[in-house]
């Protein structure tokens, strides 16, 4: 019984701070006369969830946008597209929306949506009518706070054939398909956090499992490492309301340091082949750096 009351006398701040934590303005931008320039108010919840929000009432429209501060560059070495496979998981449904639900609840409101990855960051995005923000902003905040439990084995597999698809698609099957992925692998030097593409390898993705997955969503998708932006027909005090509303009760997640990497120096020319088929003619590719100049080669038979 002591123990307890010693307990509760010691968590007895801490519980006094975070009910008493507001959200905070931190920056605020206006226009001077005709000053070219875009005004916002930008605020922190008590959960490290950074708001910024854009009145403009010229259409009854508004564009949410949550952006996440990981990209692949935070990904580790033989772990390479985790970034932007679970931009696609994102959109499989949470717990209170069902499998593909995102999609039709956005489009049923006469708005669209996307999303998109790149080294720095992931962000996901929808248009609609002024009048559905309230709902834009509780599907990110259920997508956000209740996700992992909606994650199954079922959809993690769609989602890697759908992901392996797209790399065949817009690379390995494309003419010139892989210039990106080999420049960026000789131009940076081995390990460096920008020496691979978004799209990830194909034998990582083969060997990733559902687990490395929710563990990339628990290190990164925290509130305290996401920026709501929400522009267009509101109010901005409105919109402050309703984002503590759904966000607010969502925990942070573990902390998140900037990333320090040496600069990349090229003391000379590197140059490397891309072998590549196009028009039935096998060609091959000479990348000159640090210029983007390349010479074309093919072969053609004689026969």
């Amino acid at each position: 019984m002591k123990r307890a009351i010693l307990l509760l006398a010691i968590s007895m701040p801490f519980l006094y701070n975070q009910a008493n934590a507001q959200t905070k303005l931190v920056e605020k931008i206006t226009r001077k006369g005709s000053e070219l320039v875009i005004p916002y108010e930008k605020y922190t919840l008590p959960n490290g969830l950074t708001l910024v929000v854009h009145e403009d009432h010229s259409d009854p429209i508004v564009q949410v946008d949550v952006t996440y501060h990981v990209g692949s560059a935070r990904e580790q070495i033989g772990k390479s597209g985790f970034a932007h496979f679970f931009e696609h998981m994102m959109f499989q449904g949470s717990d209170h929306v069902k499998d593909e639900e995102h999609f039709k609840m956005v489009t049923d409101a006469g708005g669209t949506l996307n999303g998109s990855t790149n080294r720095d960051r992931t962000n996901y995005y929808e248009t609609v009518p002024a009048n559905q923000l309230e709902k834009m902003l509780w599907l990110e905040a259920d997508r956000m706070g209740f996700l992992l439990d909606a994650v199954t084995q079922k959809k993690f597999e769609v989602q890697r054939a759908t992901v392996k698809n797209e790399r065949g698609q817009n690379y390995d099957n494309r003419p010139y398909g892989l210039v990106g992925e080999v420049t960026a692998r000789n131009l940076y030097p081995y390990g460096h956090p920008y020496s691979w593409l978004t799209i990830g390898y194909i034998e990582d993705l083969n060997r990733v499992d559902v687990n490395d997955l929710k563990n990339f969503f628990l290190r990164w998708y925290g509130p305290n490492n996401a920026t709501v932006t929400v522009g267009g027909d509101v109010k901005t005090a409105d919109v402050v309301k309703l984002v503590e509303k759904y966000f607010g009760s969502i925990p942070r997640g573990p902390e998140v340091e900037k990333v320090v990497v040496p600069a990349v120096v090229l003391d000379k020319d590197v140059t490397f082949p891309i072998p590549i088929t196009t028009s039935g003619c096998p060609c091959s590719i000479l990348f000159i750096l640090p210029f983007p100049i390349f010479i074309r080669t093919c072969r053609r038979s004689t026969a």
